[in-house]
């Protein structure tokens, strides 16, 4: 990974955290402080809940590797951009639900030397909403065995709309 990718990862990581923490303290009113990150980063950021190290593990959710590179500002071949807008015009809920279901999976795998890890997937995508998530909610289905204590999704990618999956 280069310097620059790896910068931009953190920065994304970062502001994840830093909008996951503003809305859970929001929401429930405690206490979510000072973000820092792991190396190696596994997780990949702690913070303190009130006054308790936490562990969080952040995944970013897109609908395909195009839309990532469209949403990460890089340069995007015609065709990329074809079936970008081919993309929007198809529906999403089931691109939604393997999505979703493929990082879960992924992530389930993971080991963590942590007491306690919360996983946090901020949705990236520009075609996915709260709705989205609400009506797909009943059809995620959560492995067996993962590491996490708890699963958070942060619906849109700025603002504050959390669901908790697991």
């Amino acid at each position: 990974m280069t310097r620059h990718s790896e910068q931009e990862k953190l920065q994304l990581e970062h502001d994840a955290g830093k909008l996951f923490l503003r809305c859970y303290e929001h929401r429930f009113g405690i206490p979510m402080r000072h973000i820092w990150h792991n190396q190696p980063s596994k997780p990949d950021i702690s913070c303190y809940r009130n006054e308790q190290k936490l562990d969080i593990e952040i995944a970013h959710l897109y609908a395909s590797e195009t839309e990532a590179m469209a949403v990460l500002g890089r340069p995007l071949s015609i065709s990329m951009q074809r079936d970008l807008a081919d993309m929007a015009m198809q529906p999403s809920e089931q691109r939604l639900h393997c999505a979703l279901q493929r990082l879960l999976e992924q992530k389930g795998k993971k080991h963590y030397q942590s007491e306690q890890t919360w996983l946090l997937i901020r949705n990236a995508s520009t075609i996915w909403h709260k709705a989205d998530f609400d009506a797909e909610l009943q059809n995620i289905t959560i492995p067996l065995t993962h590491p996490f204590q708890q699963i958070w999704l942060l619906c849109d990618f700025y603002q504050g709309e959390l669901l908790q999956l697991f």
